[in-house]
């Protein structure tokens, strides 16, 4: 057990960051991304096995912590954590430097609904292929490619014209 945890440990170190940002894009709030994320590493802890005998352990927690933020979102009824007015020790770097709140390109994938933004960030931030997007998703391939072209339409308009006026 004690070779598993460390796995784990370093496992966590390593991926935390970039699966922050990830699951920052998709959930839009730094707390929901945070609360996901930590759902999906408590998770993968209790299905370690499982992780460790997966083909790629990385994709596998993104697949946990895309569908954990989605489903908060799902959840409208679920209560959040009140901020504290000190945050706790912040010896990792901040991951949200790279999604600025003041990029109008960021905003406009923001205000996507919540299956078009992941579906966004998975395929032009993460770069995945369609299919380990419909993969992680859990739908089919077409509609990753529906999905990304009713969200890329929208980014178009909103990006043309930023307040957001109809043509």
């Amino acid at each position: 057990m004690i070779g598993d945890e460390a796995e784990f440990t370093a496992l966590f170190a390593s991926a935390w960051p970039r699966l922050f940002r990830a699951t920052y894009a998709v959930a839009g709030d730094r707390e929901l991304a945070e609360d996901a994320l930590q759902s999906a590493f408590a998770k993968a802890w209790a299905a370690w096995p499982k992780v460790v005998a997966a083909d790629d352990r990385l994709a596998y927690l993104r697949r946990m912590a895309i569908n954990e933020a989605l489903a908060r979102h799902r959840r409208s009824w679920t209560r959040r954590e009140v901020a504290t007015a000190t945050p706790p020790d912040g010896s990792l770097p901040d991951p949200t430097t790279a999604l600025s709140g003041s990029d109008a390109t960021w905003q406009a994938v923001a205000a996507l609904p919540p299956r078009q933004r992941a579906v966004v960030v998975l395929r032009y931030y993460e770069d995945l292929t369609e299919r380990e997007i419909a993969d992680i998703l859990g739908c089919r391939p077409g509609t990753v490619k529906s999905q990304a072209a009713a969200a890329l339409a929208t980014l178009r308009l909103r990006l043309a014209d930023p307040e957001g006026s109809t043509r």
